[in-house]
């Protein structure tokens, strides 16, 4: 009776599953991947890549794996203050990657290139991110081809300061005639939140891509702060990025735009529940 009670048991459990599964994707959309870091310690390399070292925009920490780990059902991306030596560093360099000989901070940047891409559908991420001085977390996107910008950018979802003022930012950027960055950019203060919720830096929200052939809608738990319209996000080449697949970023950067976190307490920690990908059926 117990080996029958067990297979009844395990029929519901996949229905029940089956009907959450169903009730997770948008109307006339199918889940084709998804990552809920419902595991315990190292981020699934299976899934994700991890970059090192000093990277992009002079920021300030050193990207490294152990930052990133999977705890109680979410993703921890943990920024530290701690040095780090750089193996790169050359005394007089003019290269800021290899003129500074130490890092002060750590975090972590994670990626699905080679492992997961998609072109057109629904990216939405539950996320709760910090909002201390020095700050700069981000959900987004890169083009498999052509270098930046010409591979094209979507920032799904940034947080740093524009003039000295905390900022929401929801991004597009390709190349122009200088091959620098044309942006589509909607920027808002993030004290425009603040004032519908006092506590909005403690929970967890859900931003979200609408992506398709002709357009980039860009939502933060169901308010549209931006779209892009992709009939003018050419290159001059005449390319278009967003119509090639694209691959997913999660990271957690310190300093630069995101201003100085020498007076922020450490660790903080960029938290993200799941991501998950649809497309129309």
């Amino acid at each position: 009776m117990r080996t029958v009670f067990g297979i009844i048991l395990a029929v519901f459990l996949l229905v029940h599953s089956q009907l959450s599964f169903a009730q997770k994707a948008p109307k006339g959309y199918k889940l084709i991947w998804e990552e809920t870091f419902n595991g315990e310690g190292p981020v699934d390399s299976n899934f994700w890549n991890f970059e090192s070292g000093f990277v992009r925009n002079q920021e300030q920490q050193w990207y490294q794996a152990e930052n990133a780990i999977q705890m109680d059902g979410v993703l921890q991306i943990l920024g530290k203050r701690e040095k780090v030596k750089n193996p790169r560093f050359e005394a007089g360099s003019e290269n800021w990657k290899k003129s500074r000989e130490f890092a002060e901070y750590t975090s972590s940047s994670i990626n699905t290139r080679g492992k997961f891409e998609f072109q057109y559908g629904i990216l939405e991420v539950k996320a709760k991110i910090d909002t201390s001085a020095g700050m700069w977390p981000a959900i987004w996107t890169l083009g498999i081809t052509k270098p930046w910008p010409a591979n094209g950018e979507i920032d799904v979802m940034e947080f740093y300061q524009v003039k000295g003022e905390k900022t929401i930012l929801a991004n597009a950027a390709w190349a122009d005639e200088t091959k620098r960055a044309n942006w589509d950019e909607a920027k808002i203060p993030f004290s425009e939140f603040l004032k519908k919720d006092p506590t909005w830096s403690e929970k967890f929200h859900i931003w979200k891509m609408e992506w398709t052939e002709d357009y980039i809608k860009l939502f933060l738990d169901g308010e549209l702060l931006n779209e892009i319209e992709l009939s003018k996000t050419l290159n001059p080449d005449g390319f278009n990025p967003f119509h090639q697949p694209h691959y997913i970023l999660l990271n957690l950067a310190l300093g630069s735009n995101g201003g100085d976190p020498s007076q922020t307490e450490f660790p903080k920690a960029y938290l993200v529940d799941y991501v998950r990908v649809y497309q129309q059926k």
